[in-house]
């Protein structure tokens, strides 16, 4: 019973701080952003496919759609901060998507990669991180952010039905799918 009552008073804290952040006061703002923000980074760079800019505006976007909830936000509602906060990067993420594929090729083009050397050791890294997003960037829509907010983001998957709209049990099996079809994608380097 002690973590339903820490999982309660967290999200108290949180409400009380998006309350104060919502009436204009930026130390409650500055708060949230630190609890949340990093997570929500990491996740929307995986949406992205590493795309910063287009993660932190993301990002950005998310938490103005917070602020503008502020007063609207039920502590005892069904989703937590958290929850929210990746279903609207989730959203935001699919329509820059989707607006990116209706660009111009020269577009999407991006900039040409920095060629410095650096420790074998990151490269290694630096080369299956590659491979792990050039593959979750093949898989389905669905797929891909079930699998990014399970298995690199860490949410469970009543969370993660939340954040998606749907049941526990389409979670499992888009999580499911999607592993397997990154497995297929990735070979036997076992990256997976």
């Amino acid at each position: 019973m002690a973590d339903d009552d820490r999982l309660r008073a967290d999200r108290l804290r949180e409400a009380e701080l998006l309350v104060r952040a919502g009436h204009g006061e930026a130390r409650a703002a500055g708060a949230l952003v630190d609890r949340q923000g990093p997570r929500l980074m990491a996740f929307a760079l995986r949406m992205t496919g590493g795309d910063r800019a287009l993660s932190e505006d993301i990002v950005q976007e998310s938490f103005l759609r917070l602020w503008r909830k502020a007063g609207d936000w039920d502590v005892d509602g069904p989703a937590q901060l958290s929850t929210w906060l990746g279903r609207v990067a989730a959203n935001l993420a699919v329509d820059a998507r989707r607006r990116a594929a209706r660009q111009a090729p020269l577009d999407a083009a991006g900039d040409v990669a920095d060629a410095a050397p650096s420790a074998l050791a990151g490269l290694i890294g630096a080369e299956r991180r590659t491979a792990l997003d050039a593959a979750l960037a093949r898989l389905p829509e669905r797929q891909r952010q079930a699998v990014v907010l399970r298995h690199v983001e860490g949410y469970s998957n009543p969370d993660i039905a939340a954040m998606l709209g749907c049941g526990v049990e389409a979670v499992e099996s888009l999580t499911a799918r999607g592993k397997r079809r990154l497995a297929e994608l990735l070979g036997d380097t076992g990256d997976v």
